[in-house]
């Protein structure tokens, strides 16, 4: 059974104006990160991954084939805690830049998705009939045109469960930007049971506001998928 008098002394620390800035602050980073870093890396997979998928015929193309495929193993083989703290206390420090923690958690975990969501764009635009694309270069539309227009907009539909998925992956994860002293909601309610000499009511808070955030975030893509499903039938 569940000890009020733990809960109680966990209300009384969290109706502290300071502890409440900080599961705000917490829970806004949290997202801000899973957000941003999500947003980076959309758009560095539907780079890699139109890469990936295009045709070699020119040198240049091998070569970027090939640094793309690199960063992919390199980010998908790595721990991401690995990658904050190589990121923060190794080549940062070793190229002279200092840059703010959260801005460092944003890009690291931008990166860090852009090589899971390459693969996803890649599987998704070779789920697209391969006439869609030979249809719109006989109309005259050039290979970059036809991509952009015709074949990556059918491959998002078809992606947008994996992509809901990767952003649900991105909340969880979060929780490691705390190795880089970033105040997440692990970090926030951590140094809540820390103070208050107490572990188990703030934990038990913590993952209900995980849990929270994950259900809103899948009522968002299923309502997604159903507007693309209703323009489909519309079709």
């Amino acid at each position: 059974m569940l000890n009020w008098a733990k809960v109680e002394k966990f209300i009384e620390y969290i109706t502290q104006p300071y502890y409440q800035n900080l599961i705000l602050e917490g829970l806004r980073n949290t997202v801000l990160i899973a957000v941003l870093g999500l947003l980076i890396g959309l758009v560095i997979g539907i780079i890699v991954g139109i890469i990936k998928v295009a045709p070699k015929y020119k040198w240049y193309l091998k070569v970027l084939d090939k640094i793309c495929g690199a960063y992919v193993t390199v980010f998908r083989g790595t721990p991401i805690v690995v990658q904050l703290l190589l990121a923060y206390y190794v080549i940062l420090p070793m190229c002279n830049i200092m840059i703010d923690k959260l801005l460092v958690a944003i890009i690291v975990f931008g990166l860090n998705s852009g090589a899971y969501i390459t693969e996803i764009i890649r599987g998704g635009i070779n789920s697209v009939d391969k006439g869609q694309l030979e249809a719109s270069r006989a109309l005259g539309l050039s290979y970059n045109v036809s991509m952009v227009k015709v074949v990556i907009p059918q491959a998002i539909k078809n992606i947008i469960p994996s992509i809901g998925n990767e952003f649900i992956t991105l909340i969880k994860e979060t929780s490691v930007a705390s190795f880089i002293s970033v105040m997440d909601l692990y970090n926030a309610f951590k140094n809540i049971g820390d103070s208050s000499l107490e572990k188990m009511v703030p934990y038990l808070v913590m993952s209900v506001m995980y849990i929270l955030l994950i259900v809103v975030i899948s009522f968002f893509v299923k309502l997604i998928e159903k507007l693309f499903a209703k323009s489909d039938r519309r079709k």
